[in-house]
């Protein structure tokens, strides 16, 4: 393993290679995850042995403190095979990452016993905590939680009273083992059914001091606890990455199994120019993806790159989104066939497209539009 002085992050982990395994191994149980909405043992398995939860743990907890360009390109790998799969592995990787947000005792509570702890986090500040002597008291509902079939901790965002009492509330993360938690099945989207994205419920829960960040160093990215570069990013310009490689790979296995159908008859002029254009909009959404992680590993984080970050991923979402629906046109009823790969990218690609981190309005237009048109007039 090779190691860069200058921003301390592993040059190659062993996760490009590994992908590509647990990209067999998912494609093979992709269909089963959609049909009963979770991930199979097999593939679960095959995510923890390649290393995505470990992949920005901490050197010293035995993580690999790897790159965001080498976790980008693996996960859109995983993607071909299974988007759902790819979904869980980018998910479990950046919340590890949010995680070491937490105090030295929370690192060691989380990754003491083993780096590959799986960490699944509702980002939505859905509940209330209120102090308590040494930690917090937390309740609250977090809905879309993906990945919490089988994660072992869960990381929530929760409302807390302003300094003695008065202000506004502010937000904290907490981390809770699975036992002092509950899942409820919720998630039944048509799209991305594998992910078991359900919702969390936490019901008065005492969460020590050591378990808990404020949401402030999320946005900031400044660290309390750790020094090492990949863990001190702003989150405006990786936000949207955790959510928009999975479709990267999701969209390029989409045109893999299109390709499979246009052949004789359906081989027409038609059906060959969607493909043609599918395949450049899925080549351009991928550059711009890739180039997002360039940027952050390269801690570019210069307003204007921060707002192109932003509109690269929600204009691939875009991008993908066409691109997939061209594929379908371009291969007719067969492309329809329950049995067949492409309905169930076509359907993964339209959920995961819906995250509201990949809209323009709530996403990218904003900061965006200030770089191009400057601020705007009060």
């Amino acid at each position: 393993m090779g190691n860069d002085s200058d921003t301390g992050t592993a040059t190659g982990t062993g996760l490009l290679p590994a992908a590509d395994k647990v990209r067999a191994v998912a494609a093979e149980h992709a269909a089963d995850a959609d049909r009963t909405r979770g991930l199979s043992t097999e593939v679960i398995e095959a995510l923890s042995d390649a290393g995505f939860a470990r992949h920005f743990v901490a050197a010293e907890w035995g993580g690999s403190q790897g790159s965001f360009d080498e976790l980008t390109r693996a996960v859109v790998t995983v993607g071909e095979g299974c988007a759902a799969a790819a979904w869980c592995a980018s998910l479990s990787a950046y919340s590890a990452r949010l995680a070491t947000h937490l105090p030295a005792e929370g690192h060691r509570e989380l990754w003491g016993e083993s780096p590959d702890t799986v960490i699944a986090t509702g980002l939505v500040p859905s509940g209330r905590a209120r102090a308590d002597q040494g930690g917090w008291r937390v309740t609250g509902r977090w809905a879309y939680v993906s990945g919490i079939d089988f994660a072992t901790w869960a990381m929530v965002c929760a409302a807390v009273p302003g300094p003695g009492g008065e202000g506004p509330p502010q937000l904290r993360f907490f981390a809770l083992p699975r036992e002092t938690f509950t899942v409820e099945a919720t998630w039944d989207s048509v799209g991305m059914r594998g992910t078991g994205s359900h919702t969390v419920v936490v019901d008065d829960v005492f969460v020590p001091e050591y378990l808990s960040f404020a949401r402030a160093d999320m946005v900031t990215g400044k660290n309390r606890t750790s020094g090492i570069p990949v863990h001190n990013i702003p989150f405006q310009p990786l936000g949207s990455l955790t959510f928009i490689a999975p479709v990267v790979g999701a969209a390029t296995g989409a045109l893999e199994a299109a390709a499979g159908l246009v052949t004789g008859r359906k081989r027409t002029v038609s059906g060959e120019t969607k493909l043609l254009r599918a395949s450049g909009g899925i080549d351009a959404a991928r550059h711009l993806v890739l180039q997002n992680a360039e940027v952050i590993d390269g801690r570019t984080f210069t307003p204007e790159l921060m707002a192109r970050n932003e509109r690269n991923a929600t204009f691939s979402a875009e991008l993908l989104q066409e691109a997939v629906e061209l594929l379908v046109r371009a291969t007719g009823t067969s492309g329809l066939g329950e049995r067949h790969a492409l309905q169930r990218l076509w359907r993964d690609v339209t959920a995961a497209t819906s995250h509201v981190a990949l809209q323009y309005d709530t996403s990218a237009r904003g900061n965006w539009a200030t770089v191009l048109l400057g601020a705007a007039e009060s």
